[in-house]
């Protein structure tokens, strides 16, 4: 007698043989699946676009302040003097270079704000790349769950032609009556059903699948494949909070905030210093009655009196958005370990489930079909009886392949409450 266990894992494997053109094409591994979607999924592109203009941004934090180059004349003759026309004789030139000193590291303060700004983008974008991920490890669980259905409903329907080849040998050789076969022949109908319907559904999870790629292969040559079973073995709950909280970028991108906003208020504060502007310049003044002092230099220092404006605003602005980050970060941190519990526990939850099924129920239905399916084709069973193992059996197989699916699921949930791949 063959356990349905086996049968699943077979059916798990045998879908993958749906179609000769999607086999030919190669069937997709989750790791394949995953780097194409990192490499051509928009949303993803966008993100990473993101990060782009924030160095950008790092260019113009710093920037140091152009210099001012002036020049200006005076003294040029409007009118003819003693009949003589010389309007360059009395003309003063003077050209001045200015430039602004930043005082209190401004500069620096500005560019590292805008590469701590960087950064957080960067874990943002991380961010972003690991609830796309749980979207699309979700999408790849529900093709191999259509895909173990979809074999299980045809090797049920092959199951039931052999019992039906056997029940109209029986029928010919006088064993039923023709109402018996004609009720096992619209039984037939339900396996004919189960198999369109897991087509139907496996089409459905795979157009979902390609649209999270961008991907227009046609749906007949795109196949994956991949374990469909469940794994026993799960860590201590607080090993998957430390984990979390060393891996989840938004948790990242909270603290980076913080480190951010202080940086921020260190800037404010260098804002409100006074920043003097030195000068220099060279004068052409021949009108002078000094011979010798044609040509003459000069240097000044020029510095604002900030006596009103302090920066005071900004200063108490970026005082309080620290603290308002470090709110944030404190409750990204409660919402990590809400994230991971509830993954946790609902991953535990399936594996409670699954645990008899496997040990349990998939044998005793299995069981039960094959001892009823005997005792009917020798008369010792009641049709009825015959056609209630049959659809136990099924029932209980696909209750078992929803489960496993569940089960992926609720890893897949538990790998994004962590912020990576904890549960394969």
């Amino acid at each position: 007698m063959r356990t349905v266990a086996a049968r699943v894992c077979r059916a798990a494997l045998a879908a993958g043989c749906l179609g000769g053109g999607a086999l030919a094409q190669g069937a997709l591994t989750w790791q394949q699946i995953r780097e194409r979607f990192l490499a051509a999924n928009p949303t993803v592109q966008a993100a990473r676009l993101n990060i782009q203009e924030s160095k950008a941004q790092e260019i113009t934090a710093y920037l140091r302040p152009n210099p001012e180059l002036t020049v200006a004349t005076d003294g040029t003759q409007l009118a003819p003097s003693q009949g003589v026309w010389r309007p360059l004789a009395g003309t003063q030139v003077s050209t001045s270079v200015s430039y602004l000193h930043e005082r209190q590291h401004k500069r620096e303060l500005r560019l590292e704000s805008a590469q701590k700004g960087t950064a957080i983008t960067e874990s943002q974008e991380l961010d972003t790349q690991r609830t796309l991920l749980f979207n699309l490890r979700n999408a790849f669980v529900q093709t191999l769950q259509a895909k173990a259905l979809l074999a299980n409903a045809r090797e049920n329907l092959d199951y039931y032609d052999q019992e039906l080849n056997i029940n109209r040998e029986r029928f010919r050789a006088g064993d039923i009556s023709q109402l018996d076969l004609n009720r096992l022949l619209l039984q037939r109908v339900q396996y004919e059903s189960d198999v369109a319907t897991a087509q139907v559904n496996l089409r459905t999870a795979k157009i979902a699948l390609l649209a999270l790629l961008n991907d227009r292969t046609p749906v007949d040559t795109f196949d994956v494949t991949g374990p469909f079973e469940f794994s026993e073995a799960v860590m201590p709950l607080e090993e998957y909070r430390n984990m979390a909280l060393e891996a989840r970028p938004d948790l990242k991108a909270a603290a980076q905030a913080v480190d951010k906003a202080q940086t921020d208020h260190r800037l404010a504060i260098a804002n409100g210093s006074t920043d003097p502007t030195f000068s220099s310049w060279w004068t052409h003044n021949p009108s002078f009655n000094n011979p010798f002092d044609y040509n003459t230099i000069g240097a000044s220092v020029s510095i604002p009196l900030r006596i009103f404006d302090k920066n005071q605003g900004e200063k108490a602005r970026t005082q309080i958005d620290i603290g308002h980050a470090e709110q944030l970060r404190n409750a990204t941190q409660a919402q990590v370990f809400s994230d991971v519990d509830s993954g946790y526990y609902t991953l535990l939850n399936a594996l409670t489930l699954l645990k008899p099924y496997k040990a349990t129920y998939l044998p005793t239905a299995t069981a039960v079909r094959d001892t009823m399916s005997y005792s009917y084709q020798r008369g010792q069973a009641a049709l009825v009886d015959f056609l209630d193992a049959q659809r136990d059996y099924r029932a209980t197989q696909v209750a078992y392949i929803n489960l496993v699916g569940s089960y992926l699921t609720a890893a897949a949930q538990l790998n994004l409450a962590v912020g990576r791949e904890v549960v394969p």
